[in-house]
């Protein structure tokens, strides 16, 4: 594993000579790498059509093995004023296209979305997100994209190149997709796919809102629709299981999606956060089929009754207790919905208690993410925050179309607004979490919708560390849908969650003053393992065992 010479190092050599450096109360260092040149190219238009407003994805992972994140960021393209059928988004300009930015070993980035073969993003396709998982278990992530049109699986060839397999693999979905996300809900080690899907919308069918204002419509303008499972078969294809699952016999307005095992019943349930109505929990039977139990769950609405207008969301523990919860990030004059795993498959709405009130009554979340910043032992809060309204400001004073992301530090379990060291406002959207420098330390990839991506590296403290990478060998390769525990802490692994974002697959955990830990990790196959006397302050790769 790569590591370079970071903050902290020169910290800790000069406490070992007697001296000292101030130390920045802010979490994050804004970067601008060398190389990395993105601008998202959304093209509003006077039509407002809604798809302007919601894209904008990103994905960390190691697409080359070589132990350094890359990026992959989504553009959406091209739109006229007005659009004409048959709908073309002028995807083949380069301005236009999805990138990928391979890290090298100074920091830098290398566009190589050429030569990887992922330039042409098809120009009927308007790019809204990315997931990212290792399919077909060779040891290489690959990509799917979505979009508002036909969505795309990029399988990597283990050569720094990917190709096109989606009409192999029979995973192009149609309709407007959003947030997609891969994981093994039947247990076979095969990697299944869940994709998200918003409303059933065209540019020829778009309305204009707000009166005098001019504005996006609101989502019940617009008729609900279906999400979509595709199962692993194994050999390269997917099969649409959204019918026998019983996942289609619902519509929704789906944005978000993530996955947890909030049951502890050995089997990987979906949580979907959706627009303007209630939330989807669908509980996973483990015979093939969900059912969906949110209301009696008590994940639906809020602790009033009400429905959210959910965005993004985050399914892992925020309070240490061992079971996931589940997050949701909504639009102001409502309140970032938290819902605690209560045990017995029940929830209770915690988001006053937890002071998310406070910090988020005014504000509009997007893309969102529960990681130890500080290495505690308590996971954070962070969150992409934009109205939708690009106007806003104009209908309501007390309202911000740009917003900075929100950084709130977990106190015991409330979360309190700590010094991002972000000061520009944004029209944020996706976001993705990971360790780009190979420091211990937590950073994150934040899109701006029409802009550049902020590139956050988190400030080296002195709490201590573990980074975990799991390898299945009965279990899927990556183990996602494996639950670890470590120093009484547990982590869901997954690179799903946020909105329409990939984050990196690895586990981080903060172990604070704790210089050994403890891993015990429950692998989707069943096994159980526990790992004894592990050094704080590395990257860990742990082997599901063969037999249990």
């Amino acid at each position: 594993m790569n590591r370079r010479i970071t903050r902290r190092d020169f910290l800790e050599a000069f406490a070992a000579m007697g001296l000292a450096l101030p130390i920045s109360s802010s979490m994050f260092d804004v970067k601008h790498p060398r190389g990395l040149d993105f601008n998202h190219v959304n093209s509003p238009t006077p039509q407002k059509y809604l798809i302007e407003t919601m894209g904008g994805g990103v994905a960390l992972f190691d697409y080359n093995n070589d132990g350094l994140l890359d990026i992959f960021l989504v553009n959406s393209g091209q739109l006229s004023n007005p659009m004409h059928p048959p709908e073309t988004f002028d995807r083949h300009d380069p301005r236009n296209w999805n990138r990928l930015y391979r890290q090298n070993p100074d920091g830098s980035f290398t566009d190589v979305t050429k030569e990887a073969g992922l330039a042409n993003a098809g120009d009927g396709n308007y790019g809204m997100g990315v997931a990212v998982g290792d399919y077909d278990n060779d040891g290489f992530p690959d990509i799917y994209v979505t979009n508002y049109g036909k969505n795309t699986l990029y399988h990597n060839n283990g050569d720094g190149t990917f190709t096109d397999v989606t009409a192999k693999a029979g995973v192009e979905a149609g309709g407007w997709s959003c947030s997609a996300g891969f994981f093994d809900y039947d247990n076979d080690g095969h990697l299944d796919l869940f994709v998200t899907r918003y409303m059933i919308w065209d540019t020829q069918h778009s309305k204009i809102c707000g009166g005098e204002w001019q504005t996006y419509c609101p989502p019940a303008e617009f008729p609900t629709t279906t999400n979509v499972l595709y199962r692993n078969r194994g050999d390269g294809t997917f099969e649409d299981v959204s019918q026998h699952s019983g996942i289609a016999a619902l519509k929704g307005r789906g944005l978000g999606v993530s996955f947890a095992d909030y049951d502890d019943d050995g089997f990987t349930d979906i949580f979907v956060s959706n627009d303007g109505m209630r939330q989807f929990l669908f509980h996973n039977n483990g015979d093939g089929t969900f059912t969906e139990r949110a209301l009696e769950a008590g994940t639906a609405l809020t602790a009033d009754g009400k429905p959210l207008s959910g965005m993004g969301t985050v399914f892992q523990d925020y309070d240490n207790d061992g079971r996931p919860d589940i997050l949701v990030t909504v639009l102001p004059r409502e309140v970032y919905a938290l819902f605690h795993n209560d045990g017995n498959g029940s929830f209770s709405y915690r988001s006053l208690q937890a002071g998310l009130g406070l910090l988020s009554a005014a504000s509009s979340g997007w893309g969102v993410g529960l990681e130890d910043f500080d290495n505690d032992g308590w996971k954070d809060l962070f969150v992409a925050q934009s109205h939708v309204l690009d106007n806003v400001e104009q209908i309501d004073h007390m309202l911000h179309y740009k917003e900075p992301p929100l950084l709130a530090l977990n106190h015991n379990g409330r979360f309190e607004r700590a010094d991002s060291g972000i000061t520009a406002a944004i029209a944020g959207r996706g976001a993705a979490f990971g360790d780009l420098n190979n420091d211990g330390w937590m950073d994150v990839v934040v899109t701006s919708l029409g802009g550049e991506p902020l590139v956050l590296m988190n400030h080296a403290g002195t709490g201590h560390w573990l980074s975990i990478t799991l390898r299945g060998t009965r279990s899927n390769r990556d183990g996602l849908g494996a639950r670890v525990q470590v120093n009484g802490q547990s982590r869901f692994a997954t690179t799903a969650g946020s909105y329409i974002s990939a984050s990196d697959k690895r586990l981080h955990f903060g172990l604070g003053a704790a210089e050994v830990a403890k891993v015990e990790i429950h692998w989707p196959s069943g096994a159980h393992q526990v790992v004894e006397g592990v050094k704080a302050d590395q990257f860990l790769e742990v082997h599901e065992p063969e037999k249990s």
